[in-house]
């Protein structure tokens, strides 16, 4: 997967900490990478005065979409707004290049790097486990079974449940990931 960001003044603040969580996202299979209307000339400038405050260099490339064409195609930038203003949306995209998840972010929050990582892991367990994840999963948790299509699944499923506790009806039932999903064995 790919995370794209755009740049803005509180991203200083992100880019650092993306930076810093690198690592942890290189182990999830997946790269960073940063998008920015500004020229190449503003980012070389802006991460060599990160590193000069704080010591940090900045792990992942930024590019410079400076006529925002990639921004406009990834309807990042609002003609209703500005012509030249990005929005802060954060991308997940998959191996295949489809835009899993769109993080929007107004220009005074900055993302919390914590639940994009959540949601990397949270794709990477439904497609794995061929379910889905409840509100609120975190990693080591069941995931939703998929709903049964037929009449007799949706018997077996009831069945399944009355034995198991593994659910509150035929509709939501649960399952522990197969082992290959929880050792991040996977490849999603």
């Amino acid at each position: 997967m790919k995370i794209k960001h755009t740049v803005t003044p509180v991203c200083t603040t992100e880019m650092i900490a993306f930076t810093r969580a690198h690592t942890y996202f290189k182990q999830l299979n997946t790269e960073l990478l940063g998008l920015s209307v500004d020229s190449n000339s503003s980012h070389l400038a802006w991460v060599y005065d990160i590193y000069c405050r704080t010591g940090i260099k900045i792990s992942f490339p930024i590019i410079a979409d400076r006529n925002g064409e990639i921004a406009r195609r990834y309807g990042m930038i609002s003609n209703d707004i500005s012509n030249t203003e990005t929005v802060r949306n954060v991308y997940i995209i998959d191996d295949k290049g489809i835009i899993r998840t769109i993080l929007i972010y107004p220009m005074n929050v900055g993302r919390f790097i914590p639940e994009i990582i959540r949601v990397v892991q949270a794709l990477q367990m439904a497609d794995c486990a061929q379910g889905s994840t409840a509100a609120n999963w975190i990693p080591n948790q069941p995931v939703i079974v998929s709903p049964p299509k037929t009449y007799e699944e949706l018997v077996e499923r009831v069945s399944e449940i009355e034995n198991n506790r593994n659910g509150i009806g035929w509709y939501l039932s649960f399952k522990e990931p197969p082992e290959n999903c929880i050792n991040d064995t996977c490849d999603t």
